[in-house]
């Protein structure tokens, strides 16, 4: 049998550490300057929630429930550390929304964005939603957001998110490929004024205020739609899935949405947050589920140098086009959950040597944050050791006028 097909524990490497890692991904690591030791820590790095604002009176009733103490962490508005070992899913604070699960390096991810009240954002890559819901928050009752995943359960998700914790006012889901996504956002009717195309209010050109119920028939035609979604992306426009009251899609025909002429120079997102597909090898929680899904899944998934060479091309063009989107002044973030030098560093390289209205900027509110510069000055770095978080990376964009 090869090494690299050889169960390796990673007590021969580290102490006090569970995870049986194959040969080839201790390859990996070391191949990427990785120290396989930050997998130890996975029973010492605290878990993060995020507690949906107004909610925080009710926090001494949230630790007598989860029997822990909630500790407030400084640098992040709004999030708390509790015991890795904590389960949220069955207390009450998260079944009615009032905490979700997120860690605090994807929380600093969207802090960077520095959304302010009034931004129309575009979050390229917006699945499974917790940045989602953040960023629709800091948004508040002004402003849009627009989600946009090429996988429609995982969007669904989303959207059960925006519903759970009641903040999908603003916002709009689309179904589709994030490096070729070109739709604007509404700047002219975020607060949704009748429309002259308007012939009827039932009139299935129009888009009414949305409604979670729909008759039999509405329920098979999308059935239809979700067994053609792939089809669909590549072929033809994206699929609205979801909108909220002040989105500025209800009164709009389907023309209005679909064959917008604007330009993103001008009329393009103030934010856009491309938080990409990545091998997840800084997420210590992703790595440990291969226990369960078993490590040739993990070699298929992260080692299989075609898969990898796809993701490198895959973050490039969404990076392209979440930056096509972006209007003169406006702020992009780019973040993966990869340690690696490839998925990040590289990537940047790359996109900036091809776009040059495109400048790095300082992230002005990390000079408190717990984490290291990237290997690009004006990046940033978190992993377990360093941070007390997953790995991630970070890197701030604006666009130049040309």
């Amino acid at each position: 049998m090869d090494s690299a097909d050889t169960p390796l524990s990673v007590c021969n490497v580290v102490k006090n550490c569970s995870l049986p890692f194959p040969g080839a991904f201790l390859d990996f690591l070391e191949e990427n300057g990785l120290d396989p030791s930050m997998y130890a820590m996975i029973e010492s790095v605290p878990r993060y929630i995020r507690v949906k604002p107004g909610c925080e009176s009710h926090l001494l009733e949230m630790e007598d429930e989860l029997k822990c103490k909630l500790q407030k962490i400084t640098w992040l508005p709004g999030f708390f550390s509790i015991p890795p070992q904590i389960q949220i899913a069955g207390s009450k604070a998260y079944q009615q929304g009032k905490i979700y699960g997120m860690d605090a390096a994807s929380g600093a991810a969207v802090l960077a964005l520095n959304v302010s009240l009034g931004d129309h954002v575009l979050d390229l890559c917006a699945a499974p939603g917790a940045k989602l819901c953040m960023l629709a928050d800091l948004l508040g009752s002004s402003g849009s957001l627009t989600g946009v995943d090429i996988a429609r359960h995982r969007l669904a998700a989303c959207r059960t998110m925006l519903h759970k914790y009641f903040v999908g006012d603003r916002c709009r889901l689309f179904v589709a490929d994030g490096a070729s996504f070109s739709l604007l956002p509404f700047r002219s009717c975020v607060e949704t004024k009748p429309n002259p195309c308007m012939t009827g209010k039932n009139d299935p050109e129009i888009f009414a205020e949305w409604t979670g119920k729909r008759s039999w028939g509405d329920r098979k035609k999308a059935k239809a739609r979700s067994s053609a979604a792939t089809n669909q992306i590549q072929s033809s426009q994206p699929e609205l899935i979801f909108y909220g009251r002040h989105s500025g899609v209800v009164g709009l025909c389907k023309n209005d949405i679909y064959n917008a002429v604007d330009e993103p120079s001008t009329s393009g997102y103030d934010r856009v947050l491309v938080d990409a597909e990545c091998t997840h090898d800084g997420s210590l929680k992703h790595i440990q589920k291969f226990e369960n899904w078993g490590w040739e899944t993990l070699e298929r998934r992260v080692l299989d140098a075609k898969r990898t060479d796809s993701l490198l091309h895959l973050q490039l063009q969404l990076l392209t086009n979440g930056f096509r989107l972006l209007r003169v002044g406006g702020t992009l973030v780019y973040s993966t959950c990869s340690l690696t030098v490839a998925q990040n560093e590289d990537v940047v390289k790359q996109f900036l040597s091809a776009n040059y209205s495109a400048e790095l900027q300082e992230v002005e509110v990390a000079a408190n944050w717990p984490c290291r510069s990237g290997g690009i000055p004006k990046t940033l770095r978190f992993d377990p050791k360093t941070s007390g978080t997953s790995g991630l990376f970070i890197a701030k964009f604006t666009k130049l006028a040309s």
